[in-house]
């Protein structure tokens, strides 16, 4: 029998459909036990066989309408979880699909069979830096390509308005910062930031500079140099076809701890940071989750922070310049420790820390970066 090629592609893409639990192929590293890193859990069991064979025939019909060529871009994004650079697919997103009883959208739909089978609402979603194109071309076309997406964590709170799905326009970022100073922590010399500074001055200067650097640990040591950031956003990763960035696999490494070596191999694709007119975002594109450790992501009276669990394909802002700004700890030995309170975000990948786990510091994490920001 004959089949064409967009048929091929067709079957190729439903068979990269993102598992449910109780396919076999279900992962909890890739979708997390609960989806997301506040503590809200949405268990995702599989369909009956009629909801699964209706979703199959839905989605075949709805592929099969599609460009070969968009069919190609889709097939791209999925098989390579977002490893490789896709362009944006521009398809009608006021185009509402049913399955069963509920109506979705079109974009929706094509996330929920390629990313999130629990997606159920579109509040639920943040746009990524790399989705350049979005809204730009024609209102009436949305991208669809579902790696162009995050999940946000903070469920209850909306998305920032200039990254509202599915009509957002997007905006250039604040001009970058000046260069952070020097300060001492730990022992360690590398740049810290000392203050907010109005951008009047950044324009009399006329120069572009660092907003953040990067410093790489394993457990109590810095491994490499410090990566300055001047770009919007930064890839931070081990391993990342058609990465560009700031790449850990090569970094030279003495450490021989089996856990380190462990868990330096989980780290896949990483991290992206993301520098946003509302503050720094992080994405976690690895297969495993992230802990991160943020001022401003506690309420300001806490004594203490906490750890936030970031489960893969979730988005959270880690550090919010409005609540940085105004932010203060002077019981805070951590904050006292630094020339201004709250302007470092520690992320580890894999294991946490903090009250919730055995390792009480950071610095017990086998492998984890230190983001120091740049608020002049």
């Amino acid at each position: 029998m004959f089949r064409t090629r967009r048929s091929g592609l067709v079957r190729r893409l439903w068979r990269s459909r993102a598992p449910v639990e109780g396919d076999g192929e279900a992962d909890t590293r890739t979708h997390g036990p609960g989806g997301c890193c506040m503590g809200k859990s949405t268990k995702v069991s599989k369909s009956n066989p009629g909801t699964e064979a209706e979703l199959k025939a839905l989605t075949h019909s709805i592929l099969k309408k599609i460009k070969e060529k968009q069919l190609e871009v889709l097939l791209q994004a999925v098989e390579s979880k977002g490893g490789a650079r896709s362009p944006c697919l521009l398809l009608p997103g006021k185009v509402d699909t049913k399955l069963g009883q509920q109506s979705y959208s079109l974009p929706l739909l094509l996330f929920k069979v390629f990313r999130w089978p629990d997606l159920r609402h579109s509040s639920e979603l943040k746009r990524l830096p790399c989705c350049e194109s979005y809204g730009k071309i024609n209102p009436e076309l949305v991208c669809c390509n579902p790696h162009h997406m995050s999940r946000l964590c903070e469920l209850e709170s909306p998305p920032p308005p200039y990254s509202r799905y599915p009509m957002d326009f997007l905006k250039p970022p604040d001009s970058p910062d000046s260069v952070p100073t020097s300060a001492e922590t730990g022992g360690t010399t590398y740049s810290a930031p000392v203050g907010f500074s109005d951008s009047q001055a950044l324009q009399e200067s006329g120069e572009r500079a660092h907003w953040c650097v990067v410093a790489y640990w394993e457990e109590k040591t810095r491994v490499g140099r410090l990566y300055s950031v001047q770009e919007p956003s930064l890839d931070i990763f081990y391993d990342l076809p058609q990465g560009n960035g700031f790449c850990l696999g090569q970094l030279s490494s003495d450490n021989k701890s089996q856990l380190v070596q462990m868990v330096r191999s989980k780290i896949g694709y990483g991290i992206q940071l993301s520098r946003e007119p509302d503050g720094v975002w992080v994405y976690n594109r690895s297969c495993y989750p992230i802990f991160i450790k943020s001022a401003t992501l506690d309420n300001p009276d806490s004594r203490t922070l906490l750890v936030h669990k970031v489960f893969p394909g979730f988005s959270i802002k880690a550090f919010d310049y409005e609540k940085a700004g105004s932010l203060q700890r002077p019981n805070d030995h951590e904050f006292t420790q630094q020339p201004r309170a709250g302007f470092t975000v520690q992320i580890s990948f894999v294991k946490g820390w903090g009250q919730c786990y055995t390792r009480q510091f950071i610095s017990s994490c086998p492998c984890w970066l230190e983001v120091i920001f740049n608020n002049r």
